[in-house]
């Protein structure tokens, strides 16, 4: 998609988003999700202002940091919203510009990344994923292991900061434009967790499809691709 027409579908969201957000009285972030697409659609995005970027496989991530640390240009929020492989883990914090994990679903890939990332830096930020739709091929922890799993992070990983919670709710509440089960359930989960823990934490949900309606939810961080960037096409398995 060319380089004016990508910038003005992110005039577009943008203008969509901050009208909802105040419609709903919540600070919203918006993440370009980027994933698939080149370095030049990111960089028209970058032109009108937008840092904040996600992508979801790392090797991907790796060469468009790189590419833009050759050109110069820097300030970009990097959020990696794909799913955590244990091999890859070093990799993803030695990203440039790395903002957040978004993925964090269990103690393991808790553990690794409070031992890869040291003492010596800024905790990094992460949200937990919640599987909040039930469906066995996505990620996310169960919403009953949520408490144990936040516990863990608070208690044993100082180098990590829990700042909110995160969901990819299924393909048919997505196509509902007036209520949504997975946003409720992550509202319950989010509330229920500031209370307990007595401090406020941010709500990573809504996407092309539903963006709109998870803004109406109290959603802080909404993840738009397509809106902005076009359809994706992804390679021809052989």
């Amino acid at each position: 998609m060319a380089a004016e027409i990508v910038a003005k579908n992110l005039t577009n969201v943008l203008k969509s988003v901050q009208e909802l957000a105040a419609i709903y009285s919540v600070d919203v972030r918006l993440v370009a999700v980027s994933k698939t697409f080149p370095v030049d659609s990111i960089i028209a995005c970058y032109e009108k202002g937008q840092r904040h970027f996600g992508e979801n496989y790392i090797d991907e991530l790796e060469l468009k940091a790189k590419e833009f640390a050759s050109r110069g240009i820097h300030g970009i929020n990097w959020h990696f919203i794909g799913r955590l492989q244990s091999n890859k883990l070093k990799k993803i914090c030695e990203i440039p510009g790395l903002w957040c994990i978004e993925t964090l679903d269990n103690k393991k890939h808790a553990d690794l990344l409070q031992a890869i990332l040291g003492s010596d830096k800024k905790p990094l930020k992460v949200f937990i994923q919640v599987n909040t739709s039930g469906e066995k091929n996505k990620g996310g922890v169960e919403p009953e292991g949520l408490d144990e799993l936040v516990d863990h992070v608070e208690e044993k990983c100082s180098n990590l900061s829990l700042i909110g919670l995160m969901t990819i709710g299924s393909i048919s509440e997505s196509k509902n434009q007036e209520t949504n089960s997975d946003f409720e359930l992550l509202v319950k989960l989010r509330d229920g967790l500031s209370a307990r823990l007595k401090r406020t934490f941010e709500l990573s949900m809504g996407m092309s499809s539903d963006y709109k309606l998870a803004i109406k939810y109290g959603s802080t961080n909404v993840r738009v691709g397509s809106e902005i960037f076009g359809q994706r096409s992804y390679p021809t398995k052989s």
